[in-house]
């Protein structure tokens, strides 16, 4: 029996252009037999840390990747008739260094060199090549198009330039997806690996599970292109074969180059990364000279029970309370984390803005004395190991809520305090619902947009407790009677029902905010605003935007993610077509350089979220 590795997979963090969650990916992978998996979603790692956790309960070897966008010149160049169409670029994390070298290169090609995708370029990379092994990448990639466009001596000198800067870390990755143009290209990549002594490596551009699962991948698309299923002109994958292929199947597209899947195996043992969970990384918190944050934060205790209790704060009572919370949060060592939402609280109040802290911190007499609470714990009888208790380790939960027209100047303040790299909003993502997912179904369809929202409207909508389409179907019998009489009614359902829950966009947590010890792009990769933040007049003149050319069109670099550009090459071309995308506005959004970032939350970060 065969064995593979497929090593070129998109979950649906490819915004819009893949369809299976990273757990839905790892568990078809395992009921495959296959030993492990790689995730390379566009241009961005917003699956990783689910995607590494979901494998490892599958029982497979994550391994962390991303189908990266390289610039044709530089990465400051951005000509709309240069510079518009990227090249992909497969990358894998090898190593620790290998998986920080890509956090890094998520980052800047998000906040430095965005322009219609995020960006790298050769130089960047080749500064981060440590650790990291690359492919020469799909239909879209540098040298395929070389390749394709005859332009075989510039293919060779890219081949080359690769070869020079991950040796023994650059493979030639052969795909198969029944298009003319790729068995072109596969011919040459076999000719240049012969030539060179370069290994070949198989994958299959995996956008989602099965076969069956084609033309609700092509109904994605559409709702990612605003497009209807009937418009000849609209983007398309031509074919249905970008699923997760069996290795009986891999094996017999690549049965003349057997070590092309030997050699996914051999990449997989190569990669060995681990992510730590579990540990925080609380920002530094600097205290007066002569003291350390335990000393600090017992001053303060006590000078907050005299303005607590008054004449009371010495009653043995209370002091016993006191030294027993002190105690159990020195020894789980958060003294900082208190100094920290202490001084958070102390900055809100010298600036007159109202703040509540919720959740079971009410039960704490620290932090009813530093006045981060407002209920007293003892004439309330609140437990404080309902909020922290030593046999339960984990960090204190400690919510602030402030006035939205006031928030923006408490994170401004955190900036200031912790310093700009190390905190970031986070980001969070909308996906398809029952109701949404239906109305976009159907809009792709070209079904009535009366009828559409006559059938979404007969979904439940109960706050707090979303109704599934399944559920809808066994609750409401009006809507089940249209989709046992109706087959267009029955299409829409069933295609809704498959992109239920899939990732639409990315945007900015309305409050949540993460703090860190060091920058954050140590532990996590930063995204560019998804929207303009109110403050940005003030954060724009701290970190100025690089000089950008006239006409950039706004609406398309908003766009946080989305289905695949239009690919060039004969073999892309052929596999899509891709129609003119609409022009936006002038961006009023910052600069891919400005500093205040979306986070989507790592496994080596703590998040306290502002409400």
């Amino acid at each position: 029996m065969p064995e593979f590795v497929h090593l070129h997979v998109h979950s649906h963090y490819s915004l819009l252009d893949g369809l299976p969650s990273p757990a839905a990916l790892a568990q078809r992978a395992a009921e495959l037999g296959m030993p492990a998996l790689a995730l390379t979603d566009h241009g961005a790692l917003y699956g990783v840390v689910e995607f590494y956790q979901a494998a490892q309960e599958a029982g497979i070897k994550p391994i962390i990747g991303i189908e990266a966008y390289l610039a044709p010149r530089r990465l400051y160049e951005r000509n709309a008739t240069e510079d518009r169409k990227p090249y992909h670029l497969l990358l894998l994390a090898q190593t620790q260094t290998g998986y920080k070298n890509l956090l890094r290169l998520a980052t800047i090609a998000m906040l430095e060199g965005y322009y219609y995708k995020p960006r790298i370029d050769k130089e960047t990379l080749a500064r981060h090549s440590e650790g990291l092994i690359v492919t020469s990448g799909c239909g879209s990639s540098e040298i395929p198009r070389l390749i394709i466009e005859g332009r075989l001596e510039e293919a060779r000198q890219t081949i080359a330039w690769y070869a020079d800067h991950f040796p023994g870390r650059f493979f030639l990755e052969l795909q198969d997806h029944d298009l003319e143009d790729l068995r072109i290209v596969n011919r040459h990549l076999i000719a240049f690996a012969r030539k060179f002594g370069l290994p070949l490596v198989a994958t299959n551009d995996v956008h989602y599970l099965t076969r069956q699962q084609a033309p609700v991948h092509d109904t994605l698309l559409a709702i990612g292109t605003g497009k209807s299923l009937k418009d000849p002109s609209r983007m398309r994958y031509e074919g249905d074969t970008y699923y997760m292929r069996t290795a009986e199947e891999m094996a017999a597209l690549f049965a003349e180059v057997p070590e092309a899947l030997t050699n996914t195996l051999r990449i997989a043992e190569m990669c060995d990364v681990k992510l730590e969970f579990g540990r925080p990384h609380l920002p530094v918190f600097r205290v007066p000279e002569g003291h350390t944050p335990q000393s600090y934060l017992r001053i303060l205790c006590y000078e907050g029970l005299r303005r607590r209790y008054g004449d009371r704060a010495d009653s043995p009572e209370i002091r016993a309370r006191l030294e027993h919370e002190l105690n159990i949060i020195h020894q789980m060592g958060f003294d900082t984390y208190f100094l920290i939402v202490w001084d958070l609280c102390r900055a809100a109040r010298e600036r007159d803005i109202w703040y509540n802290a919720r959740g079971s911190a009410g039960g704490s007499i620290v932090a009813y004395a530093l006045e981060i609470t407002r209920v007293d714990p003892l004439s309330n009888n609140l437990i404080f190991e309902r909020f922290l208790n030593p046999g339960r380790v984990s960090m204190p939960d400690i919510d602030l809520d402030f006035p939205d027209d006031r928030r923006a100047e408490m994170i401004e303040y955190a900036v200031q305090k912790y310093g700009q790299e190390n905190v970031a909003q986070i980001i969070t993502f909308g996906t398809l619902g029952a109701r949404a997912a239906v109305r976009d179904v159907g809009r792709v369809m070209d079904i009535p947009l009366s009828e559409v929202d006559r059938i979404a409207k007969l979904i439940p909508s109960i706050p707090g407790k979303p109704v599934s389409i399944a559920e809808a179907l066994e609750q409401v019998e009006e809507l089940r009677q249209l989709y046992e009489t109706t087959p267009y009614v029955r299409q829409l359902l069933d295609t809704a029902m498959q992109l239920e829950g899939v990732a639409r966009h990315a945007s900015t947590h309305a409050a949540g905010v993460v703090i860190a010890d060091a920058p954050l792009v140590e532990y996590c990769p930063l995204h560019r605003p998804t929207a303009a933040p109110r403050w940005w007049n003030t954060a724009r003149s701290i970190a100025p935007p690089p000089r950008r050319e006239r006409g950039s069109r706004g609406a398309e670099e908003r766009r946080s993610g989305g289905a695949k550009e239009q690919r060039g090459g004969g073999a892309e071309e052929q596999r899509r077509r891709t129609a003119r995308q609409p022009e936006g506005r002038s961006s009023s959004a910052p600069s891919p350089s400005g500093r205040w970032r979306t986070w989507r939350p790592s496994a080596c970060s703590r998040w306290t979220s502002w409400g």
